[in-house]
C-alpha cells in the first residue's frame, strides 16, 4: 500500500514540476516578445516626431507660390539594407489664397480670418512597421497643426 501511494505522489510531483517549467518558459518567451514590441513602438514614436519636424523643414524649403507640398513618403532602414518602418506624411493646408493643387479641408473649416493663421498646416504622420519585422504590426499616427 505504501509503494502505491509513493508512486502516485511521485507522479503528481512530476506533473507539478513539468507544469511549472512550461509556465516559466511561456512567461520568459512572452516577456522577450513584449520587450521587442515595446522597443519598436518607442522607435516608431520617435520616428513620427522626427518626420513631423522634417515635414516642417521641407515646407519651409518649398516654393509655396508655385504649388503645395502635399505628401512625403520615406522609409527607415537599418544598415542601409533592411527596411524597418514606412513613413507617410500627408499635409493639409488652411488659409485663403492657396494654390489650386493644395490639400485642403472642407470649405467651412478653411475660412481663416487673420493673416497670422493663413497657410497653417495640419500634418498627419503615419509610421508603420515593414512586413516581417515583428509578429504584431506596429502603426503609429501623429497629427499636429503647425504654422511653418
Amino acid at each position: 500500500m505504501r509503494r502505491g501511494f509513493s508512486l502516485i505522489t511521485a507522479l503528481v510531483f512530476m506533473i507539478l514540476v513539468a507544469t511549472l517549467g512550461a509556465l516559466a518558459l511561456s512567461l520568459s518567451t512572452s516577456s522577450v516578445k513584449q520587450t521587442s514590441d515595446l522597443y519598436l513602438k518607442e522607435q516608431a514614436e520617435l520616428l513620427a516626431l522626427s518626420a513631423t519636424e522634417y515635414a516642417l523643414l521641407a515646407i519651409s524649403a518649398h516654393n509655396f507660390n508655385a504649388n503645395c507640398l502635399n505628401t512625403i513618403n520615406s522609409t527607415y532602414t537599418q544598415d542601409g539594407a533592411t527596411t524597418l518602418f514606412d513613413i507617410n506624411i500627408t499635409l493639409y493646408y488652411l488659409g485663403n489664397g492657396l494654390p489650386a493643387n493644395c490639400n485642403t479641408l472642407t470649405n467651412n473649416l478653411n475660412n481663416i480670418d487673420t493673416n497670422d493663421s493663413n497657410r497653417t498646416v495640419i500634418i498627419d504622420t503615419i509610421v508603420s512597421s515593414a512586413t516581417g519585422i515583428s509578429t504584431e504590426p506596429i502603426r503609429y499616427h501623429r497629427r499636429t497643426i503647425q504654422k511653418p
